[in-house]
């Protein structure tokens, strides 16, 4: 039997499922008759059909085919894209340690990774790298994906950086050495206001319960006593990662969360002894597109009723993928239970099997009922209600989960002006092209962050720059009154991503929080 249709067949005749990794088994009476005809079709396509096939694609189709008809997170990814999945997820990848952006056709380093390999051989912040061993990667308009593809490579191997420095005239020469780059799925973490901690989660990934403890100790030394969690934006990941994380609010033995399905049975998540953090108040911020493990967390906190939720209601995956890995390194990502709050909802929002698309516009739909700006919008049915564990408040399941405190979307925060020009990509062109050309001065002015933040004005130069490359591109404010309601958010923005570029993103987001709704109400519930 050809190989690859081994695996669509084991793939088919999947299994009693229990922990994820677990040896899988086939069930006691599979439908030979099915296999027989799956094998059939494919034998006689490859054989028969008028025209060559790409088998490898052939067999693909087929299952993407299968797993179409399902629920709408159950997918497939070749080898390339499972590479590209995991990556994050794993909390590492193999290259040279460095956050980088593209000016035009020239790659700028923004900042080297601490004590990764491009910082030991002396590579520095403003740095343009311009070729990659024999390949000149500057003026030659190749895209960041193929610069990435010579810049990462296996651990051990060497690669040879040829670098422009402002203010030396030879181009430089470094041999770098690649190594294991840690992924960060924490985006900031800092003090919000004296004993009120802040910490942003972009996704649950292997490293982020041990990134959350790190987080935790440096706030505490800093006395933090009270918490706001952000998960705005935080896709998920991790199942095991967000119950561990979880586990370090609550009380031994306390519920985080439970899966369970057709053939996985329950199994609890239950939280151990010894959290760090039973005791200080948590404020967690939620959007519509927090999602998955971060609801999760959002779930056991608010079930427990150890903390209170701010924001607008989250996406409603309550759905569990198990990975299922072939020879050639792809992937089948199996839904195989459902997941359940300790009260014992689930939040999976409603969907149809096969619909992919209506699944995808939920989002926008949400938009156009008026959800994501009325609270009043919002509708559940008396059969999703469900109570939390302690104080007995009302909650719903079935479809995200609805925060304690609603925080509407601004949509007139950023004008059309605004938007057109940051999806032009002017406003970070040209805030990279100002900080590279101002980076030392600025360190000097500005030693510390704190001083930055309390005193650093965006020069008119710079949005009067903004403004004239929005022109080229015929992108023009409406009338003075869009230009005026422009400038606000825009140099607020501005002053953020300089922080970012000097200091690092925990910079950005302390700049970018002081305009935030969901935080803002945060600090009032905590203050």
């Amino acid at each position: 039997m050809n190989r690859h249709l081994q695996h669509i067949l084991l793939a088919m005749a999947l299994l009693t499922a229990g922990e994820a990794g677990a040896q899988m088994r086939l069930p006691k009476q599979a439908d030979e008759q099915s296999q027989r005809k799956l094998f059939i079709a494919e034998a006689a396509i490859r054989s028969l059909y008028v025209e060559d096939v790409d088998e490898k694609k052939l067999v693909e189709d087929a299952i993407r085919g299968m797993l179409e008809k399902l629920d709408p997170h159950s997918s497939y990814s070749t080898p390339k894209e499972t590479k590209e999945m995991t990556e994050p997820l794993n909390g590492s990848f193999e290259g040279i340690g460095v956050q980088f952006n593209m000016v035009e056709d020239t790659l700028i380093v923004i900042q080297p990774t601490l004590n990764g390999p491009s910082e030991k051989v002396g590579i520095l912040a403003g740095d343009r790298i311009v070729g990659v061993n024999d390949t000149v990667i500057a003026g030659v308009k190749m895209s960041k994906e193929e610069i990435m593809k010579r810049l990462r490579g296996p651990k051990g191997t060497h690669v040879d950086l040829k670098v422009v420095r402002q203010g030396i005239r030879d181009t430089l020469h470094f041999d770098v050495k690649r190594d294991k780059i840690p992924v960060h799925s924490i985006d900031a973490t800092y003090m919000l206001r004296p004993g009120i901690g802040y910490i942003r989660i972009g996704s649950f990934s292997a490293t982020t319960y041990q990134e959350f403890l790190e987080s935790m100790q440096k706030l505490r030394q800093e006395g933090m006593h009270d918490l706001v969690l952000d998960l705005q934006e935080n896709g998920g990941g991790y199942l095991q990662a967000a119950a561990d994380l979880a586990g370090e609010f609550l009380e031994k033995g306390d519920l985080i969360v439970y899966t369970e399905g057709r053939q996985v049975p329950r199994r609890d998540y239950t939280a151990p002894a010894g959290g760090q953090f039973r005791d200080g108040r948590i404020v967690v911020l939620v959007d519509q597109y927090t999602a998955s493990a971060a609801e999760i967390v959002t779930g056991a906190i608010q079930d427990q009723d150890r903390g209170l939720v701010v924001g607008r209601r989250t996406f409603g995956k309550g759905l569990v993928q198990r990975p299922i890995d072939f020879d050639d390194g792809s992937m089948i990502r199996l839904t195989i239970a459902h997941y359940y709050t300790p009260s014992g909802r689930c939040i999976q929002k409603p969907y149809t099997k096969g619909d992919k698309r209506d699944y995808a516009m939920d989002i926008v739909n949400r938009l156009k009922s008026g959800e994501l700006i009325h609270e009043d919008s919002i509708h559940f049915a008396d059969s999703l209600r469900y109570y939390t564990l302690r104080q007995h408040r009302t909650v719903y399941g079935g479809g995200g989960i609805m925060p304690d405190y609603f925080i509407p979307l601004d949509t007139n925060r950023y004008t059309r002006l605004h938007r057109e020009l940051a999806a032009k990509s002017i406003i970070i062109q040209q805030n990279l092209r100002y900080v590279d050309q101002h980076r030392q001065e600025l360190k000097k002015q500005y030693p510390e962050f704190r001083q930055f933040k309390q005193d650093y004005d965006v020069p008119q130069s710079l949005i009067d720059t903004i403004l004239k490359e929005g022109e080229k591109q015929k992108i023009t404010p409406r009338d003075d009154d869009e230009l005026r309601r422009t400038m606000p958010m825009l140099r607020l923005q501005l002053k953020a991503l300089v922080a970012r570029d000097i200091w690092d993103m925990s910079e950005y987001f302390s700049i970018m929080n002081e305009q935030n709704d969901a935080v803002q109400k945060a600090l009032e519930l905590l203050q």
